[in-house]
């Protein structure tokens, strides 16, 4: 069975990916900051039948980062490395000059620096993978410049280039950086708790994850309501 390691798993665009793979044979290991709601969702999980383990921590500890790889290897090595989980760096949102420069940090250690830790803990077993992949979830603000998601948008596009330098670096694998639209999540919830627009839900956009996986595309970043809209 092929394995993933997902970040930011207990709820969400997380989980809602997890669930998908669960459904197609994937063993998993997930990681939340949230023990309880991650060892629900895990339960959950392993009743499609396939193996599930729930390793609640910090991406932003290395030894939570080579935790999970060790526990992935014990399952068989790792296929896909999905970094999902973020930080916004205030919450909610704030314009630049109020922005806490310790947010700032935070926003640059979770979704940048831990996402380039884990790669790298996982990058061996990726390479032994025969179709390893890494999914980094990028955001619509890492591309265009709105007000309030300058900090967000800045952790956000870093991780892009690092997505597009390591598909140079690591031509046997595919890199891809998918801005998976907008959605109702907790953290948009965070983000701008006065905006209750109606947004669809992270199952929504989850069919073009499995469509980069099933077709496996060239490294680079996508959007996907392009790759949603393309497969209609």
């Amino acid at each position: 069975m092929p394995v993933a390691i997902i970040t930011g798993a207990s709820k969400g665009l997380g989980r809602a990916l997890a669930e998908a793979l669960a459904g197609r044979g994937w063993d998993l290991v997930l990681d939340a900051r949230g023990a309880a709601v991650l060892e629900e969702t895990a339960a959950a999980l392993a009743g499609h039948g396939t193996r599930v383990t729930a390793l609640p921590g910090d991406v932003t500890d290395a030894g939570h980062r080579a935790r999970l790889v060790a526990e992935a290897w014990r399952l068989g090595g790792v296929d896909l490395l999905v970094h999902n989980a973020s930080a916004l760096g205030a919450e909610p949102l704030v314009r630049l000059e109020e922005l806490p420069l310790d947010g700032l940090r935070r926003a640059l250690e979770v979704n940048v620096v831990a996402a380039l830790g884990l790669v790298q803990e996982a990058l061996p077993l990726l390479r032994a993978s025969a179709a390893g992949a890494v999914v980094a979830v990028s955001s619509d603000a890492a591309a265009q410049a709105y007000e309030s998601w300058g900090g967000y948008g800045a952790s956000k596009a870093a991780l892009d280039r690092l997505a597009a330098v390591l598909a140079v670096e690591e031509p046997g694998l595919r890199v891809w950086a998918v801005d998976p639209g907008d959605m109702a999540t907790d953290l948009y919830a965070a983000a701008v708790p006065d905006d209750d627009a109606p947004r669809p839900e992270p199952a929504r956009v989850v069919p073009a994850f499995l469509r980069l996986l099933e077709e496996r595309p060239a490294s680079g970043r996508y959007a996907a309501p392009a790759l949603l809209e393309a497969a209609r």
